[in-house]
């Protein structure tokens, strides 16, 4: 059948993977809101609209009617939470959307819906040339049915961010540098990430220049990659320069960022210190399930290395080729200097998804690789189900919030 499917247009069969998927996750969403209580974020009378436009789809349409408040929130703590600390884009283009029926989440849902499936076309057309076309659709089916399927139809900006991050991938990997120019600057004012985007460039331009005898790399080529890092280093950083100047305090954006890690931290929070916070949270999380916090920093450290060794040697990955694994690497390290490990982590990982490439990849036997896949489906849709039920479903407390 795989096979059969594969051999369709490519658009097609993508589209019927993608929209079983999304039919899945709504029943799933259905479930959700009926098994809501008056305990959870949302209500006993909760509707599958209620979920698709809860958590932080609450802070784009905030967004999108009243733009960012030029005065900073405050609570006793410092900076209270508030619209800084979402891009603007998303936003706005669901605004757009939704203007033509009368309602911002129809918008976000619609935009959320379009740019998960246009992001299954690009990831195919970026992994088929790695893989090979089976791997790659099978990378698809675990890309729109995974653990966090349900971003792609709730008021949520990561579906968006990926069809750009994975469209910058594909132009990088094809070296058609102009598209770059275009796609940076959108996909920094998404969501935040495009400063890995800088780093992995850096790397890419390393590697090549280290390779430059097998894979010449010219004048023209090495202008691209600084003018183009440089590109993505000032679009990652203004965003803290624009809130400044409308707020009058330059570290008005930080401040923000702090304010959410303010609710999982037990001391004072009094900055940002890179590569602090999973040192942090590790300690914190390992304390709050009655293990010693030292423990908490040895896992992590396991964590990071046994990451490295996958994508230094790991089955299946070397063949995505470097700048996938580069980019993976890079995002990986982004995180851990600017992110505090919380609920949110595994959507923070979402753009990690070139990776189901190498899930996907043949393992043994043509029945070992089958089984392996059918399994990996079958483990995705039960995370997602287990995703919806905490964080729709519950709703309830500090660790269930998407």
């Amino acid at each position: 059948m795989t096979r059969a499917l594969v051999r369709m247009p490519r658009a097609l069969s993508i589209a019927l993977v993608y929209v079983t998927a999304r039919a899945v996750t709504a029943l799933m969403l259905v479930a959700a809101a009926s098994a809501s209580t008056a305990g959870s974020r949302f209500g006993a009378a909760a509707t599958v609209g209620d979920l698709s436009l809860g958590w932080d789809a609450q802070w784009y349409w905030y967004i999108a009617v009243n733009g960012y408040p030029s005065t900073l929130p405050t609570t006793a703590q410092g900076v209270g939470e508030n619209a800084w600390a979402f891009m603007p884009l998303y936003a706005w283009a669901s605004n757009a959307v939704g203007s033509l029926f009368g309602s911002w989440g129809v918008g976000a849902v619609i935009v959320s819906l379009l740019c998960g499936y246009l992001a299954c076309l690009v990831l195919f057309r970026l992994l088929a040339p790695r893989t090979g076309r089976i791997a790659a659709f099978w990378a698809v089916v675990f890309f729109a049915a995974g653990p966090l399927g349900a971003l792609f139809q709730v008021g949520y900006a990561e579906s968006a961010f990926l069809l750009l991050l994975f469209l910058g991938l594909d132009a990088l990997v094809r070296r058609r540098y102009g598209l770059l120019y275009a796609i940076i600057p959108v996909m920094g004012f998404v969501r935040p990430g495009v400063l890995a985007f800088a780093l992995m460039l850096g790397l890419v331009l390393a590697l090549r220049w280290w390779r430059r005898r097998t894979d010449p790399l010219s004048s023209r080529e090495i202008v691209h990659f600084f003018a183009l890092g440089a590109l993505a280093v000032a679009v990652g950083f203004a965003w803290q320069v624009i809130a400044g100047i409308v707020t009058g305090d330059p570290g008005a954006y930080l401040e923000t960022e702090l304010a959410w890690r303010r609710n999982w931290s037990t001391g004072e929070t009094t900055g940002f210190l890179p590569f602090e916070g999973w040192v942090s949270a590790a300690q914190f999380w390992f304390a709050f399930w009655g293990l010693p916090p030292w423990l908490g920093v040895v896992v992590l450290v396991l964590l990071v290395a046994g990451f490295g060794g996958v994508l230094l040697r790991g089955p299946g990955v070397r063949r995505l080729g470097p700048e996938l694994r580069l980019w993976s690497a890079s995002y990986a390290l982004y995180l851990l200097a600017v992110f505090f490990p919380q609920s949110s982590t595994l959507r923070l990982l979402v753009p990690l998804s070139p990776l189901w490439g190498a899930v996907a990849a043949p393992r043994g036997s043509a029945r070992a690789t089958r089984m392996l896949r059918v399994g990996v489906l079958a483990l995705g849709l039960a995370l997602q189900w287990l995703w919806i039920w905490n964080v729709y479903a519950m709703g309830d407390t500090f660790w269930r919030v998407p």
